[in-house]
């Protein structure tokens, strides 16, 4: 599992000057997100477009 700040959908929202979750979750979804430190989010991507490319060489 990863965290949030390498999650592909953790964005930058420039207006705000914060980060933010850019899936649309439900309350109860969000809520044991937060409540739960093994929950396991399901929509993590990992952000990192490099690591295929590590991982071949």
């Amino acid at each position: 599992m990863g965290n949030c700040e390498t999650c592909a959908f953790y964005n930058y929202d420039e207006e705000y000057e914060c980060y933010f979750c850019d899936i649309n979750m439900d309350e109860d979804e969000y809520m044991r997100l937060l409540s739960d430190d093994h929950y396991e989010c399901p929509y993590y991507r990992n952000g990192d477009e490099y690591a295929v490319v590590r991982k071949q060489m």
